[in-house]
């Protein structure tokens, strides 16, 4: 690995500097104009520079495939989704496997909600799969349903474990060539990423070896493995944190359990029903998707093998569990999303030595639908500011294809609670732009350091939400080595 000396690069608020990369780290860094030149020199005219970002949340399969999809982000009624399959129809849309798909609808507001019989009516003669914009359900056809070997109700919806264990196979089929993988990483390269954590269901540990050996090299993953693999995972004798592949790219993550569902299915586990829900029904206050007890046997299997977990909570519930059995077993580890809190339990996630690995465009795409559906709940939902203020550690991420993958609107979102113009939802729980950044990366500007570096044309410090949001890119380094360079 060659030498790489760049100069008048400027740290946030500090003085111009060169920096002297070797062997993939930071070797010397010394004010600028003095560090004698070594390998390739790149004269960085005074941007700014800084750890590169790290998106601690992905679904990359779905992120990838999201454009072969009717695109239905833009929908608001149940009426604009049936409007959109008309047209794919009508337009020859590409199919995967042989089905129609769509993504993006959030159902959570519709006036009328959404019914099998309005779908066939399409007429479609295709097997028509429309995912949420959460991931947490579908609306489809009997001809889907039938193909998939799922049971319809009225509405067409399927939700949560039967939905997500159908997806996976529709995945497997999806006929992804590697290419598109490498483009959506070199993507995100383009937007300062070094880094990823990988959530998909699947078996991402062989599945990123093969993309990263076919050139899908701009990235670091972290491969979660979900628990249908775990017993593999440990008798490969994996332990989180260990590299996977020759170049380091490629790291053994946590185990990803998943214990409730989402706001926007209404099946988020909450302490209290949802609104307009029979509070006597099985479902009234969400799902418990996996129970506490086979949570605990997870965890406990896990932990004996050197496996951290990454446990998914979304409700106020939920996350009461989690702690509690998290507590119980005396181990660290990560809660993903933690949407609603109680009060109480913002104090635990600190003592506990947790980290809340939150995505901040969420309370941008869902402060309608909390205000409806967690009424008079709110100044605790998506309470990134309490979580801090408690002590807690922060993890900043996107969970594409629910929101973009793009640290910087994750960073914009999280520091102004606003977005499109809007005002401050509950600015009480705005990050400071320094904590926001802190929880975006994993690495610093010093000696010893990995060379995994971003250089902007503005400095954050200097920059409004709307300009973070469009953070101008200059360049990106992964390990002393250029994964995007516009200069």
């Amino acid at each position: 690995m060659t030498d790489l000396t760049l100069r008048n690069a400027r740290p946030s608020g500090g003085e111009p500097v060169d920096i002297l990369v070797r062997d993939g780290r930071i070797a010397e860094i010394r004010p600028a104009g003095t560090a004698p030149a070594s390998g390739e020199v790149v004269d960085v005219a005074g941007r700014t520079i800084g750890p590169g970002l790290w998106d601690a949340h992905v679904h990359m399969t779905q992120w990838v495939i999201q454009r072969r999809r009717i695109d239905l982000t833009e929908t608001a009624s149940a009426a604009d989704v049936l409007a959109a399959v008309r047209r794919a129809v009508d337009t020859d849309a590409p199919l995967t496997d042989g089905f129609l798909m769509g993504y993006g609808f959030r159902d959570g507001l519709w006036a009328q909600p959404a019914t099998l019989a309005a779908l066939e009516a399409t007429e479609s003669d295709l097997p028509v799969v429309l995912v949420s914009g959460d991931l947490h359900c579908a609306w489809m056809n009997t001809r889907a349903a039938r193909r998939l070997g799922l049971d319809l109700d009225a509405s067409g919806v399927v939700a949560e474990a039967p939905w997500i264990e159908a997806l996976q196979r529709i995945d497997q089929h999806s006929g992804l060539a590697a290419h598109a993988y490498r483009d959506a990483a070199d993507a995100a390269a383009r937007r300062g990423v070094v880094g990823v954590v990988e959530f998909e269901n699947t078996d991402n540990l062989g599945e990123w070896s093969e993309r990263i050996a076919n050139g899908a090299r701009s990235l670091r993953i972290e491969a979660a493995a979900w628990p249908d693999r775990l017993e593999s995972v440990i008798a490969a004798g994996l332990r989180t944190g260990d590299a996977v592949d020759p170049a380091g790219l490629l790291t053994m993550g946590r185990l990803k359990v998943v214990v409730d569902g989402s706001l926007n299915t209404r099946t988020a586990w909450c302490w209290d029903p949802y609104p307009g829900v029979d509070p006597s029904s099985a479902h009234a206050c969400g799902v418990e998707s996996v129970s506490v007890d086979e949570l605990r046997r997870l965890l406990e299997r896990a932990r004996g093998a050197g496996i951290e977990a990454a446990v998914h909570a979304i409700g106020d519930r939920a996350n009461t569990e989690v702690l509690d059995t998290f507590e119980a077993l005396g181990m660290r580890g990560v809660i993903e999303h933690a949407q609603l809190v109680r009060e109480q339990d913002f104090a635990r996630f600190a003592s506990l030595g947790l980290i809340a690995s939150v995505q901040p465009e969420h309370a941008m795409d869902d402060r309608d639908v909390a205000d409806r559906h967690w009424i008079g709940r709110t100044g605790r939902a998506f309470a990134f500011g309490s979580l801090h203020r408690a002590g807690v550690g922060l993890r900043l991420g996107s969970d594409a294809p629910v929101s973009p993958l793009d640290p910087w609107q994750a960073i914009a979102s999280a520091t102004s609670r606003s977005r499109d113009g809007r005002d401050a939802w509950h600015p009480e729980q705005r990050l400071p732009l320094d904590v926001a950044m802190e929880a975006s990366v994993r690495t610093s500007i010093a000696v010893g350091q990995p060379a995994d570096l971003v250089i902007t044309d503005l400095d954050p410090f200097d920059a409004d939400a709307e300009r973070l949001r469009s953070m101008p890119v200059a360049a990106t380094l992964l390990g002393g080595r250029f994964t995007w360079r516009a200069f």
